[in-house]
């Protein structure tokens, strides 16, 4: 350093930090053996905080504005040195500038599989990865514990220590949060959320936030999600379908298959099978009850009767559903019933015109 050098950084006038990074997170201001002269000016920009150390211990910490540096303004240095009285003599600080700005865009992701235990699948191995934004929100600290005496400090000497600090808390998180593992592809940002709380803490002891946290991938071995989409699969399909076009698969297979008898007879017991399993859907649909036809056009307005169940109205009900519910004992003559004309509820017994509901019920058994 030359003379005229030395002569100029001895006494700084102006102190500040024009960034033009995005990855520096601390900064040293540099000057010759640390002098500062009593009433130079501090420059802190927004999205910077201002920190001075004497001797190793954390004095003054300034906010965004401009400072002329003074006893009057410097209360923690001035105890620290002992200064009882303002003078114009240079004296000795460390300046620190922290950035306050989001630090965007950070990535993490787990280097190996993590082994997790699944109530449906049993044990299995995941991988993931995403990003996160973090920033300084308390400078000192930071600086206490993380930073040192680094006068460039930037995200990248952070970042493995954060890495981890991320996939073990991500491994309890996960764990802790409840949700099936086919159903992580779906919640990956309910996940996320719940992993950002989790881990939030963690970072407030450095004096940094973690203000986002993204899960953007999570991976599986190929057989788990081979499992997964099956499953799905049967949930949302018809069994009977499906065994069907199987079976006819199977017996076309079966009667390209030139190796004869073998193939044959499975062709057959195959066809057998389809033929059993639709005469049986053909047997259910004959013994499903018939509808009734509608009413004939312009013959007289169907009776529609509401029910007493409970004491609650039901209804309103045409007589051939009067009739079903008299077959299941489930409307009796002593139910009351009402319809459109009828000045009150009257047991259904009473009414002439609801004799045949009665009549098609068969009587008790005998000894019962």
């Amino acid at each position: 350093m030359g003379i005229f050098d030395k002569l100029r950084n001895e006494f700084i006038d102006i102190i500040e930090w024009l960034d033009d990074s995005n990855n520096t997170m601390v900064y040293r201001f540099e000057r010759y053996q640390n002098e500062i002269k009593m009433g130079a000016k501090l420059t802190v920009r927004e999205g910077q905080v201002a920190v001075f150390i004497n001797e190793g211990k954390i004095a003054d910490v300034y906010e965004p504005g401009m400072y002329t540096l003074t006893t009057q303004n410097m209360p923690i240095l001035s105890t620290l040195k002992g200064w009882k009285y303002g003078f114009d003599s240079p004296f000795k600080a460390e300046v620190y500038f922290v950035s306050t700005r989001n630090i965007t865009d950070q990535k993490w992701g787990t280097k190996n599989a993590i082994t997790l235990s699944d109530a449906r699948f049993g044990m299995l191995e995941i991988r993931s990865f995403g990003t996160y934004v973090l920033r300084v929100t308390d400078a000192a600290l930071f600086i206490k514990e993380i930073v040192g005496t680094d006068g460039h400090f930037t995200t990248e000497e952070i970042a493995e220590q954060l890495k981890s600090l991320i996939v073990t808390r991500f491994t309890d998180a996960v764990g802790e949060s409840g949700f099936p593992v086919e159903a992580f592809a779906a919640k990956l940002n309910e996940l996320s959320g719940f992993v950002h709380e989790a881990i939030k803490p963690e970072f407030n002891q450095y004096g940094l936030e973690l203000t986002k946290f993204l899960i953007e991938n999570i991976s599986m071995p190929e057989e788990i999600k081979k499992e997964i989409f099956e499953l799905s699969r049967l949930n949302s399909i018809d069994l009977n379908k499906l065994t069907q076009m199987k079976a006819a698969k199977s017996m076309e297979a079966a009667a390209n298959n030139p190796s004869g008898t073998a193939g044959a007879g499975m062709g057959m017991g195959m066809g057998f099978a389809m033929a059993n399993q639709m005469g049986q859907q053909f047997s259910q649909q004959q013994q499903q009850p018939k509808a009734s036809p509608p009413p004939v056009p312009g013959g007289p307005p169907a009776l529609a009767y509401f029910v007493a169940v409970g004491g609650q109205q039901t209804g309103p009900y045409d007589m051939t559903k009067l009739k079903e519910m008299a077959g299941q004992q489930q409307f009796t003559k002593e139910s009351l019933v009402w319809r459109e004309g009828m000045g009150n509820w009257t047991a259904a017994g009473e009414l002439g015109e609801l004799k045949d509901v009665f009549g098609s019920v068969p009587p008790p058994i005998p000894g019962q």
